[in-house]
């Protein structure tokens, strides 16, 4: 039995997508799985159970990228392959079952449209990552267990979505503080090398003694583990903030221009957290975004609503 899954260039619909792989798996013991995603997504799957081979595919004009998919998969003949990409040419690729993702409007939360390609919309398939044992002992060495760690997500594949550095450091504040709900707790911050200089401002105001700086210092599945050590989980609209709703831990995602609707965190303790005002009036059709402030576009989210929003999650998850 083989399977061929086809998932997302970004981090965060790669999460979403990884139900459905799950589900697959669950239902073809010993499988053997191959992955085909871009570059950013592809150490999601390092550990995925029965992996043959991850296929990365990265753009190329003329989408000369999906031609080189076929020359890499053409030769086999596949029991299963299940397209979350909508390749026209994955149907010329040898396969006894496939699933094609439609280019339908999606009114629904991504998960929901990844689930109904199987029928699932239902009962939508979890996200799932799979890690190793090496990468479970790299997490416990650089998250070791010294009392509650709250993680951050401050950053974003786009600057405007991103909560501005000085609320972050304000929640922080709010959160360890003698009277808050974890009081004296460390803060992991999340990121990649290149997004360092973004979440500089953040992680120079957070005492050495509270601050682990993991930007860019871990892959993508030592990240994955280290999130499931902490606490809650505070960031932007970003592949972060599904990775750290598939593990599982409180996570509470920051949105102005993104719809929740369609990109909530997903899971039993998971809150889209927006102002007063909507999607629509943030980010208006005629909206010029070329010329954005990278903050203008989450003003509207408060530190009072967030830290109001984290306070009364902890509490449900306690009770």
């Amino acid at each position: 039995m083989r399977i061929l899954f086809i998932t997302a260039t970004r981090v965060g619909d790669a999460v979403l997508s990884t139900g459905l792989l799950a589900h697959l798996i669950e239902q073809n013991p010993g499988a053997h799985v191959t992955i085909a995603c871009g570059p950013a997504a592809a150490g999601l799957f390092e550990a995925v159970p029965g992996l043959e081979r991850i296929i990365v595919l990265r753009k190329k004009k003329l989408s000369r990228h999906w031609i080189d998919l076929w020359l890499q998969t053409v030769g086999t003949r596949w029991d299963i392959i299940m397209d979350m990409r909508n390749a026209p040419i994955t149907y010329l690729i040898p396969h006894r079952k496939g699933w094609h993702m439609g280019r339908q409007r999606m009114d629904d939360h991504r998960l929901i449209r990844n689930s109904a390609l199987l029928g699932l919309e239902d009962h939508p398939p979890m996200p799932r990552l799979w890690t190793s044992a090496a990468q479970d002992e790299k997490a416990a060495l650089v998250l070791p267990e010294y009392g509650p760690t709250i993680a951050f997500g401050p950053v974003a594949n786009w600057k405007p979505k991103t909560w501005p550095a000085e609320n972050f450091i304000r929640l922080f504040e709010r959160l360890t503080d003698t009277d808050g709900p974890l009081p004296g707790a460390r803060v992991a911050v999340f990121g990649t090398m290149e997004e360092r200089l973004q979440a500089a401002p953040l992680l120079e105001r957070i005492p050495a003694c509270q601050r682990v700086d993991l930007m860019g210092l871990v892959s993508l599945l030592e990240l994955y583990a280290c999130l499931k050590r902490t606490q809650v989980f505070v960031g932007n609209d970003s592949g972060l903030m599904h990775m750290a709703a598939a593990a599982g831990i409180p996570t509470i995602g920051l949105f102005g221009p993104s719809r929740e609707q369609h990109y909530a965190p997903w899971g039993e303790h998971c809150r889209a957290v927006r102002g007063e005002l909507a999607y629509d009036e943030i980010f208006p059709a005629d909206y010029d975004y070329r010329n954005a402030d990278h903050h203008e576009l989450m003003a509207d989210l408060s530190v009072d609503k967030v830290f109001a929003e984290t306070v009364s999650l902890l509490k449900t998850v306690a009770a």
